[in-house]
């Protein structure tokens, strides 16, 4: 009988310990309004770093360490990618940075996740919207954003690994301007 009582205790404390992480990475993540990294990404095995900024619902800027000087911006509504030679707008809604980008709908989706993987070092969130895959990782020892997976329509893999993370810190508005295609 006392088995049944230690095994009953171990499974009502990890899961009292998972749904404790969860809530945890929720209330965090509805304190931060913007923030800004450095990123490792890889897609389709091509790597590029840069660094970015992000203001929340829905805005990004990326400077890419490349020598192409290439650019990611996103005003809420539009992305560019823009590079030397190169400037392509997409409407936001067809990308997955939609969803990734959108604090209220990460939100709203993680608290209706009840399966995800959680380790000693992070916490991983996948869910499915419009035809892509999205995961998320969280870092469990200070529950910030350190990443995402996706796969998107076209089966494109994109790992994007996020580090020297700054929380809160004030941003200029007109970063999120979209540039012009010159």
């Amino acid at each position: 009988m006392k088995k049944y009582y230690f095994f009953f205790f171990i499974i009502f404390f990890s899961t009292e310990s998972s749904a404790s992480i969860k809530n945890d990475i929720i209330k965090n993540l509805n304190n931060i309004n913007s923030m800004s990294f450095d990123f490792e990404q890889n897609i389709n095995d091509k790597i590029e770093t840069g660094n970015c900024s992000i203001k929340y619902p829905k805005k990004i800027y990326c400077k890419y360490n490349q020598s192409n000087k290439k650019i990611l911006v996103s005003n809420g509504k539009s992305l560019v990618i823009k590079t030397i030679t190169s400037y392509y707008l997409y409407p936001l809604k067809k990308t997955p940075l939609e969803f990734i980008l959108d604090k209220e709908f990460l939100i709203n989706k993680i608290e209706k996740i009840n399966d995800y993987f959680y380790d000693d070092k992070f916490v991983s969130f996948k869910f499915y919207e419009n035809e892509n895959e999205i995961n998320l990782f969280f870092s469990k020892k200070n529950l910030n954003l350190i990443g995402w997976q996706t796969i998107d329509i076209y089966q494109n893999l994109s790992i994007t690994y996020l580090s020297s993370i700054k929380i809160n810190k004030e941003i200029k508005e007109k970063l999120f301007n979209l540039p012009d295609q010159n």
